[in-house]
């Protein structure tokens, strides 16, 4: 490996360096690239780490051939977590109740975290997606600072299968992204966006053939690496400015209140218990 390339990897995160372009990848695909704690903390990590190497000048977050990514692991979730995650982030000696909201916590708090130190960043972010990018998927990309997406990928807000509500700053962005009533009816609606979809909307910055889909989006991350990072980096502190997302961190800790809130009532069992049986929920519309 010459010195313009370096590779390692953490169980499920793989990060490259090639040149001044920081590629993260999430690879999980026989969980289609959902996020369980371990997962999501090194998410953050690898995210972290390129928003402050300075040698680092764009950074491009992909995931794989046929999924970018579909959020929090919700079989996880299922078992209610393991033990030894829920201790790593609690006090000694605190019992801490396993529940299906409390497993969200332990995940969200990482996927929010890095998706804070995304909007962060002095340098751009870029999402590449390929295949499917649902529910903390879709949240994860709408929160780089520019999307593109192969021919063959897809958007789905996807939170209404199981009762949730959103996360993963989606009901931040989406409404700065698209508009107030486009924004509502994706989220009450929930269609599957194609490529071609999702840019008509005015959700991502462009798209790919898929066959010259790593080629384009690299070109694209190795133009904005011979920028002007400094520049780059305060224009887009005043443009997140100018979009109120300096209220970023707060609206993720409401999106997080709420959604544990949710997840603890009676629609959202009956969802999970309906997505793993593959077969339409039956909910209440009560929550509790």
């Amino acid at each position: 490996m010459n010195e313009a390339q370096e590779t390692s990897r953490m169980e499920h995160i793989l990060m490259e360096k090639k040149g001044a372009v920081g590629v993260i990848t999430m690879a999980r695909p026989e969980r289609f690239n959902a996020l369980d704690v371990i997962m999501a903390r090194d998410l953050r990590k690898a995210a972290l780490h390129f928003a402050r190497d300075d040698a680092v000048r764009c950074v491009i977050l992909a995931g794989g051939e046929k999924v970018f990514c579909s959020g929090a692991d919700l079989k996880y979730v299922r078992q209610k977590g393991l033990e030894e995650d829920f201790s790593y982030l609690q006090p000694e000696a605190r019992a801490v109740e396993a529940s299906y909201g409390a497993s969200f916590k332990e995940i969200l708090e990482y996927i929010h975290s890095t998706i804070s130190e995304v909007r962060r960043a002095p340098k751009p972010f870029i999402a590449a997606v390929k295949g499917v990018a649902a529910a903390g998927g879709f949240g994860l990309a709408m929160s780089c600072d520019m999307v593109f997406a192969a021919e063959d990928a897809s958007f789905e807000w996807a939170y209404p299968k199981t009762g949730l509500t959103g996360a993963e700053s989606s009901t931040f962005f989406l409404p700065r992204l698209i508009g107030l009533r486009r924004a509502l009816g994706l989220v009450f609606l929930n269609p599957r966006l194609d490529a071609r979809q999702a840019l008509a909307e005015g959700l991502i910055s462009g798209v790919f053939p898929a066959e010259k889909f790593d080629a384009e989006v690299f070109a694209v991350a190795e133009r904005l690496a011979a920028g002007p990072t400094r520049a780059f980096g305060i224009t887009k502190r005043l443009i997140n400015e100018a979009a109120g997302s300096e209220r970023l961190d707060l609206h993720l800790d409401r999106e997080l209140k709420y959604l544990v809130e949710i997840a603890e009532g009676r629609d959202f069992g009956e969802g999970l218990d309906a997505f793993f049986a593959k077969r339409a929920a039956r909910f209440k519309g009560d929550g509790g």
